[in-house]
């Protein structure tokens, strides 16, 4: 029922009815009565009585459909031609005209048939019927077009008809057709655009930044399309529009009927529609795509909000972890290193926050829709950025106080300690006499003034200055310092007037009392740095009197007895402390300079910039420049550091750390192996631009040769180290650790030096990494004997010792001869030339030689070979014989 209402009330088209246009039993020509009353011709057609009704009707409906309601409306006025045929066809045109013409009629004209018969019959038969033919117009019969002429100008008739009005039927039918399509392109594309702006209004904008991108793509090109669809519609319009008016752009002469006047005048209004469609169109696309823009701006802008305030929110997280304040200046010092490199490190994401911010705030200033949303956030942005500076400026203030308090604590300590060692330095004989009294009262009261320089003439002042920043710990580390202050204070005081006693009056020699060896200095007070604080003990000097003045009372002698011997020896057995502290202090020097190595040299290989000064001998060689510097650095400054600055509260610690670290520590075998190799490349490229442009960089006052020899004498210096904390702690509860990680310490070094002799062999053909672990290596006296005699006479000079150096391989021993070469005028290098190998499998040995305590035998196949080594001593020919041992038990075990 739908289709079938749509179907009624749809207008009729061209296109529908085109071929019963074709057949022009009907034609509208375009001409117009003198009221203007549209003409509608009938023109002969044989078959007109034949058409079916249907066909008819919708002809005549279209051609009524044609004309301007205003033209419509006077009346049509109808011209039937039936000249060459009878009256029955007049009849019938008149029948059907009269029962099926859907519009108005004002005149009906007939062209009565030519022939005389039928001429008469017609016009009886009008009179008879006219009635009968039901119209409410007249009807007139015309014998010619002469006569029709009479009523209807010739310049609105066709040619067919007498007339000057130029007619083609099938131009007509084209243009009808065209400007048909052409108003329903006109109202597809305003459809297609309605329905266009209906899916804009009602999309709802995404939330992430992928599909604002896509949505936006994706409406751009939509939109893309319609544009050029109404580029293409108006470019019909156009080219339908010159058409109709092409006869009078042929011709000046020529005019447009009525009806092409309307058909221009339908077109111009057709493209006038489409103008004002795509005008609105545009304004509406433009508010859409400034939306879309927008939400593409706003959905970047949260994105990187988001990812800015994460990093912020990390950076505040961390910069709250930063609540130590130190306990140390050193410790103060490298928490403000700290605090900077946070700063810096938080320099990009700040820089990052108040642009964003800023991009925020000019998308406020260009009216963004979402101005709720962006505003705060741009708050929140500038709130973080000030809450870090403030806190950051905060943090460098506290630190500031405490490094003040700390300097000024250990200048405090520093001052106790030489004012202690200054009253054990002095010698007890020669304060005995007048002389000695008085010069070692000029030296207190010396030292004394040093006080004052150093503002410790009020030694509770420094303290309640920084009593706000101190933690619990701190303070009562000052509270010791300041009552250290005042014990040494009074012990001057004491010894100042000990001495003035003497100083005044001498009256009997007086007998000395020995110090301890160590109370007499051969050397100037020491400044001695120590972060743990001496116990708060009041010092004092013991009085002795004697004779006469011990029973009048009048002076007394001073006897300088245990009192300083017991500072010294606090000093000394706090020693331990002050030997981790060395070992700190130098490890985070080591571990800063190796850094510095790398930054500064290593990475600056692969500068761009800098590439053009690295000379074409280094080209790709950083790895044998360099070894492993960076798995040494990274172990020390990531782990080993860390575990020793435990130790400094608990020095028995310290040897567990080696002694945990032993295969880490291996690292410095492959450094010092590939040594060599990095020194010949030193030697070749050292002297380039390169290095002189990183080493101004750095500020170092050395080269680099002098800085990538650190690892070397880093690893030797912890020996002496442990054995300076060895000889601290005889026979006290860590000494068996100690004494193990000593031992791990030179077995590394051992290790390392050895590898270092092993690089050098040359001419062995096989792989020595195949012969175990290196065990020992020297040089040694060898002569060797065969079972078999001498057939030769370089055999006979076997008598004579060779001197060879032996690798002690847990699989095989072998025998070369150590040469020196000098390299470019610098100091020798050695290399071992291969001789011969013996499979410790199958060997034997004899400890004792006669007549020489160094010698020892190593035979070989049952005796057929002997070899006789000397050593430089017994007790080395010893541990190689005990090494030789422990191989051939452990081969001899794994047998069994």
């Amino acid at each position: 029922t739908d289709e079938i209402m749509q179907q009624e009330i749809r207008p009729l088209v061209a296109v529908d009815i085109i071929e019963q246009l074709h057949r022009q039993f009907a034609i509208l020509s375009g001409g117009r009565g003198k009221d203007g009353a549209p003409i509608i011709t009938f023109p002969e057609f044989a078959g007109f009585s034949e058409i079916p009704d249907d066909d008819f009707l919708n002809v005549v409906t279209y051609l009524t459909s044609i004309p301007s309601l205003e033209a419509a409306s006077i009346g049509f006025i109808i011209i039937i031609d039936r000249r060459r045929d009878k009256w029955s066809a007049v009849k019938a045109s008149l029948t059907r005209i009269a029962g099926a013409f859907p519009g108005n009629l004002q005149l009906v004209f007939v062209l009565r048939p030519s022939r005389f018969i039928q001429r008469a019959i017609a016009d009886i038969g009008i009179k008879l019927y006219r009635d009968d033919f039901k119209m409410k117009v007249p009807i007139i019969m015309l014998n010619s077009v002469s006569d029709l002429h009479g009523y209807i100008d010739k310049s609105q008739l066709t040619r067919e008809l007498g007339g000057t009005l130029e007619y083609g039927h099938s131009q007509w039918i084209h243009h009808r057709t065209a400007i048909e399509n052409f108003a329903m392109t006109v109202k597809t594309t305003a459809q297609m655009l309605q329905t266009f702006g209906t899916d804009l209004a009602e999309t709802e904008l995404p939330n992430d930044v992928q599909c604002t991108e896509e949505l936006l793509t994706s409406h751009t090109d939509h939109h893309s399309k319609l544009k050029d669809e109404l580029k293409l519609a108006v470019k019909q319009g156009a080219t339908l529009l010159t058409c109709i008016r092409e006869p009078v752009t042929r011709s000046a002469n020529s005019k447009l009927s009525p009806d092409e006047l309307e058909n221009v005048a339908t077109v111009e209004r057709l493209l006038a529609q489409l103008d004002e469609t795509e005008k609105a169109f545009d304004q509406f696309w433009t508010k859409h795509h400034l939306k879309l823009e927008q939400c593409l701006q706003l959905r970047h802008f949260e994105h990187d909000f988001r990812e800015v305030k994460l990093t912020l929110d990390n950076l505040m997280e961390t910069q709250a972890g930063f609540a130590d304040i130190g306990d140390s200046v050193t410790r103060v010092e490298n928490l403000l290193k700290e605090q900077k490199h946070l700063e810096e490190k938080g320099q990009e994401p700040l820089e990052k926050a108040q642009s964003l911010a800023l991009h925020g705030e000019q998308l406020i200033q260009n009216n963004h829709y979402a101005v709720d949303s962006i505003r705060p956030k741009c708050v929140e942005l500038r709130r973080i950025c000030d809450d870090f500076t403030n806190e950051t400026k905060k943090k460098y203030d506290i630190l500031g106080k405490s490094l003040e308090l700390h300097k000024q604590l250990d200048k405090a300590s520093q001052w106790c300690e030489a004012g202690i060692y200054l009253l054990a330095s002095q010698a007890v004989d020669k304060c005995q006499s007048q002389e000695g009294a008085e010069t070692a009262l000029v030296e207190i009261e010396k030292f004394l003034v040093t006080a004052k320089e150093h503002q410790l003439s009020n030694p509770k002042e420094f303290y309640n200055q920084f009593d706000m920043i101190l933690t619990p710990e701190i303070k009562a580390n000052a509270q010791r310092i300041v009552q250290k202050l005042e014990d040494v204070q009074e012990m001057f005081d004491k010894r100042q007037v000990s001495l003035k006693k003497l100083a005044a009056k001498q009256t009997r020699p007086v007998q000395p009392v020995a110090p301890h060896p160590e109370s007499s200095p051969k050397r100037a007070s020491p400044k001695i740095t120590r972060p743990a604080a001496v116990e708060n003990t009041s010092y004092h000097f013991q009085v002795r009197r004697r004779g006469p003045a011990a029973q009048n009372g009048n002076h007394a002698l001073v006897y300088l007895r245990t009192a300083d011997l017991g500072l010294r020896q606090k000093y000394l057995k706090n020693k331990p402390n002050h030997i981790i502290n060395e070992l700190i202090e130098t490890e985070r020097v080591y571990v800063e300079e190796l850094q510095s190595i790398i930054e500064g040299y290593a990475s600056e290989m692969d500068n761009p910039n800098l590439v053009h000064l690295i000379p074409s001998a280094l080209q790709n060689k950083k790895e044998i420049l360099f070894g492993n510097l960076p798995e040494i650095y990274d172990f020390h400054n990531r782990i080993f550091l860390k575990e020793i600055e435990n130790c400094i509260e608990n020095p028995e610690l310290l040897a567990r750390c080696f002694l945990k670290r032993k295969e880490d520590l291996q690292i410095y075998e492959k450094y010092c192996q590939n040594k060599p190799r990095s020194e010949a490349l030193w030697r070749q490229c050292g002297d380039s631009i390169f290095f002189q442009e990183c080493q101004r960089k750095l500020d170092h006052k050395l080269s680099l040769d002098a800085y990538l020899l650190k690892p070397v004498q880093r690893i030797t210096k912890y020996q002496l180290l442990l054995k300076e904390m060895l000889k601290c702690s005889k026979n006290s509860e860590g000494t068996a650790e100690l004494e193990e990680a000593l031992a791990t310490v030179l077995d590394i070094i051992k290790s390392v030096n050895d590898s270092m002799h092993q690089i050098a062999i040359t001419g062995y053909e096989g792989d020595v990494s195949e012969l175990g672990k290196l065990l020992m290596q020297g040089s040694f006296n060898v002569w060797t004997d065969h079972k078999k005699g001498h057939n030769k006479v370089k055999d006979l000079a076997r008598f004579k010792p060779m001197q060879r150096h032996l690798f002690l391989y847990t699989k095989m021993l072998l025998f070369c001869k150590k040469r020196e070469e000098n390299t470019d005028g610098h100091e020798k290098t050695a290399s071992y030339s291969f001789k011969n190998s013996l499979k410790m499998s199958t060997v034997g040995i004899t400890e004792n030689v006669k007549g020489d305590n160094k010698k020892f035998e190593i035979w070989y196949n049952g005796r057929e070979e002997v070899y006789i080594i000397q050593a430089s001593s017994v007790e080395l020919k010893n541990t190689w014989i005990s090494e030789i041992r422990k191989v051939l038990t452990g081969q001899l075990e794994a047998c069994r």
